[in-house]
């Protein structure tokens, strides 16, 4: 009798951003025999997550956990999994120029440039003015250029859009607003200074009291991508897994990724008190309603 051909394994277009954790996958040091990792070129990254909430427009696709909460909220057609690829201490995001500098008591009516109010940056930097300085999101005056990813939310009242708002550090400059979030594009000259003084004190202490680092980024996988192959979602969320394991890091230090239901419970379900907080979710999300759908591919005990 011949041989049967082996069987093709199954195909995911795949948005990851470069990240040590990322490059086994996209150099193929890793593959797995049941799923290709079909990698699509998105810079910068939040480029992605819009198409992937509204069309499904990739099968695998890293996604900030704010954009990922909403589009629960909202019913988008986007599963969860339990996998953080992307965190970063977050109170030395908040900038103001070295001309006019500007102290957290100070920031009540002044104001603040920020790509999108639903960016996750912004959202931590409030979280942590809220925390450490009991600053409400209300009591200052966002400036925002872009919109929502999720189509379906719409900004609080107090968040003014400006379309020519696409240079923060020029706003800066010419004082057009009083302090910036950044994130990736953060400027590292001394033209500009942090807003927290003691930035870098007060993420360890957070770090240390919490257990993890600041959540920027998840994995979501379209809906239709989980009916139709299952099993290439549970192959393609081993191959993450398995890839994050070369990275060696030291016990006892901060780690960006985090993977796990029960592991995740807290921290997600903190990202959403922050959220409400914010006015950036229409209803208190449980931990069980955002990984249900993820529970029912992955297994319960998804690791």
């Amino acid at each position: 009798m011949p041989d049967l051909p082996a069987p093709e394994s199954s195909s995911l277009r795949t948005v990851l951003g470069d990240h040590p954790h990322t490059a086994p996958l996209k150099n193929g040091q890793l593959t797995d025999p049941e799923v290709r990792l079909d990698f699509v070129p998105v810079s910068p990254i939040h480029r992605a997550f819009a198409p992937m909430v509204r069309e499904e427009a990739y099968d695998l696709c890293e996604l900030a956990i704010v954009t990922a909460l909403q589009a629960v909220a909202y019913g988008r057609p986007v599963v969860l999994l339990p996998a953080v690829v992307a965190a970063r201490f977050q109170r030395g995001c908040l900038i103001a120029h070295a001309s006019r500098p500007v102290r957290p008591e100070n920031l009540p009516g002044l104001r603040v440039g920020v790509r999108s109010y639903t960016q996750t940056t912004g959202m931590w930097v409030r979280a942590h003015l809220a925390e450490d300085h009991g600053l409400a999101a209300q009591d200052v005056r966002w400036i925002t250029r872009d919109g929502a990813h999720v189509a379906e939310y719409a900004d609080p009242e107090f968040v003014t859009h400006d379309p020519d708002a696409t240079d923060l550090p020029g706003m800066l400059r010419t004082g057009r607003i009083d302090a910036a979030v950044l994130g990736n594009d953060l400027p590292r000259t001394d033209e500009f200074v942090p807003v927290v003084p003691d930035a870098a004190a007060r993420d360890e202490q957070w770090w240390r009291r919490h257990g993890f680092m600041p959540i920027n980024h998840m994995v979501a996988v379209a809906a239709s991508t989980c009916r139709k192959d299952p099993a290439a979602v549970r192959a393609g969320y081993a191959l993450l897994r398995r890839a994050d394991a070369t990275v060696r890091r030291p016990d006892g230090t901060p780690h960006p990724t985090l993977f796990g239901f029960e592991r995740l419970r807290g921290p997600v379900e903190s990202v959403v008190d922050a959220c409400l907080a914010q006015g950036l979710l229409p209803r208190r999300l449980s931990a069980e309603e955002i990984f249900a759908p993820a529970m029912e591919v992955l297994g319960s005990d998804a690791a």
